[in-house]
């Protein structure tokens, strides 16, 4: 038997090898070829697009079966739901905390695309896709006040993060790659590919990178079609009166604009007063989201427009007949109920949501400048269909894609110069007024210092540890200078590391120092020694690195561990040339060059 397994394992290796060589020559082709990896950021808006549609028929037949709804029923559209329907909200609350018990056991929070891309290079764990998935199907599906577009571009992303792994695709065509799946579901969702392409630049891909541009349309393209194909509905909205834009038009709208920053500002801070006051109470992970289910429960009572996203619930309203008190009383409950939901564990978004109250911001200021000036001088769909746009640039941080998202779903080009108005002060206002993006507020509140999906990750990588030379040379601190100078001859080395008895850092010594004029021979040379208490740990940024090189004014420093035992040193000469030459490499990927090495 040994024998025939001998003679059989030459042909296996064979077989193992012609298996791998279709894989191979398809890796070279995508790394070589434009045009080819285009077609797989279309191949991964298709497959983005397919997930988004599934997730949607989910999450809105578990809607449908729980609260009895009809196929083509919203949940937020109601007039009344009753008690007992409204208690399956805290048994939702139950099941996600219970899956959220189970994402804690590895110990690391989950990791969403725009963290993946800013941090890690595009590289996402399946694991974290399906975890969030599932959080957000329960959350929503169970009536929580909060969007799917989490696990559409979770689930997305992800599928464009396992193909290039399986492709081994570089660094820059992987972070394209998780763009392309956030372009592909979020152009599925609402049919709308120019608003899928735009929050892939925006949220996702953290800049207008050149080299990404045909990728990310190819993705949203496809996942335009493939939704339409598979039967989704595109995302319609009521039109506005015609009208011709005047100058008085574009104040009020930049005064719109500048409501729906200050209340998109109150409503992140209100989600993360809430989850702070959550933490304070020290209540269990499961058990979080039952509270939270109980206490949307009264809220849904007085309006089931609370529930869910929304989208129902802004077809109902948009254009409607509304009185101030009740808009009013609609954006108190809804964003209430978006920040409990948030605050108290359940999973989800507020890219739908925040359409919604944006709507009803809108609404409230065109029906209180009416009755204010006693005439019809602002239209209320209009100023709806603004106020959505821009409360939802001001959360989610994507002026240009909630301006493509009105203008695909209205057609209205007029309309859309008004948007683009409110959108773009919206957004400045929150950017320099608060700093962070919902997504990013979130990862701030964390503990993480990204402002944007903008790579960063390179930095990180560059670490004093990777950098350093291990080879420096070593003295105990009160060796004398005669026996220094016998043991490092003037050109030998430039510095050598000080150690106290037990091994610990204790200065650098330069030999000019030691050899210059007047320097007694019985002396130590630790008092010769500079920079005692400065030194590097080996996790310390580039960036970090070259800010401590500008305040201490050292050519080399330590790098040391936790115990401040010398681990090598670093030059300021090699951190520079280092940073120049990566952010020169990175450069050349933003203008789509293909630089060799980088995986």
């Amino acid at each position: 038997m040994q024998g025939l397994a001998d003679r059989l394992q030459p042909l296996a290796h064979w077989c193992g090898v012609q298996a791998h060589r279709p894989l191979d020559w398809l890796r070279r082709q995508f790394r070589a070829s434009d045009l080819w990896f285009i077609g797989l950021a279309a191949l991964v808006g298709l497959i983005a697009a397919a997930l988004t549609v599934l997730q949607s028929g989910m999450a809105h037949r578990l809607q449908a079966w729980l609260y009895g709804l009809a196929p083509d029923q919203r949940l937020s559209m109601l007039d009344h739901v009753s008690l007992s329907q409204l208690l399956v909200l805290p048994l939702g609350g139950l099941l996600v905390g219970l899956v959220t018990l189970i994402a804690r056991r590895r110990k690391r929070a989950l990791i969403d695309s725009v963290e993946a891309n800013a941090l890690h290079g595009g590289r996402m764990s399946m694991r974290d896709n399906l975890i969030v998935a599932a959080q957000t199907l329960l959350s929503n599906g169970f009536g929580a006040s909060v969007g799917l577009e989490a696990t559409y571009t979770q689930m997305g992303s992800g599928a464009g993060s396992q193909l290039g792994r399986i492709l081994r695709v570089r660094r820059t065509d992987m972070r394209t790659l998780v763009g392309a799946g956030a372009a592909g579901a979020i152009a599925a969702a609402f049919g709308a590919p120019l608003a899928g392409a735009f929050y892939a630049f925006e949220i996702v891909i953290g800049a207008y990178v050149p080299s990404a541009l045909a990728p990310v349309a190819a993705a949203a393209l496809a996942g335009a079609f493939m939704a339409d194909t598979l039967g989704a509905a595109a995302y319609t909205l009521p039109a506005a009166t015609a009208y011709q834009l005047e100058p008085r038009d574009y104040a009020i709208y930049i005064a719109l604009g500048l409501t729906c920053a200050l209340i998109g500002i109150a409503v992140m801070r209100l989600v993360a007063g809430i989850e702070r006051g959550v933490g304070k109470i020290q209540l269990p992970i499961w058990g979080r989201p039952v509270i939270g289910g109980l206490l949307l429960i009264p809220l849904a009572l007085v309006s089931p427009q609370v529930l869910s996203s929304g989208h129902g619930a802004l077809h109902l309203d948009i254009g409607g007949d509304n009185t101030l008190q009740l808009l009013a009383t609609l954006l108190v409950l809804k964003c209430l109920a978006s920040g409990i939901c948030l605050g108290f564990g359940f999973r989800g978004g507020l890219f739908f949501a925040s359409l919604f109250m944006g709507s009803l911001v809108g609404a409230f200021f065109a029906v209180g400048m009416n009755q204010l000036v006693q005439a019809s001088v602002v239209d209320v769909t209009g100023a709806a269909l603004v106020g959505m746009a821009a409360l939802a640039a001001a959360i989610v941080g994507a002026p240009m894609t909630m301006a493509m998202l009105i203008l695909e779903g209205t057609h209205d080009f007029v309309l859309t110069t008004a948007v683009m108005v409110a959108v773009l002060v919206a957004n400045t206002v929150v950017r320099q007024a608060f700093g962070y993006s919902f997504s990013t507020w979130r990862l701030h509140l964390r503990g993480e210092s990204i402002r944007s999906a903008r790579d960063v990750g390179w930095v990180r990588n560059l670490s004093a540890g990777k950098m350093m030379r291990k080879d420096a040379n070593h003295t105990l601190q009160d060796t004398s200078v005669a026996e220094f100078r016998r043991r490092f001859p003037l050109g030998s080395t430039q510095r050598v590391v000080l150690e106290d008895e037990r091994g610990h850092y204790a200065g650098l010594v330069p030999l000019s120092t030691v050899y210059a004029d007047r320097v007694r021979e019985d002396a130590t040379v630790a008092q010769y020694a500079q920079h005692r208490d400065t030194a590097l740990t080996a996790d310390t940024d580039i960036v970090s690195i070259m800010k401590v090189f500008d305040a201490t004014q050292a050519d080399e420093l330590a790098v040391v561990d936790d115990e401040r035992k010398v681990l090598g040193v670093l030059s300021e000469n090699f951190v520079r040339k280092r940073y120049a030459e990566e952010l020169e490499k990175r450069q050349r990927e933003l203008m789509g060059e293909r630089v060799s090495g980088d995986e």
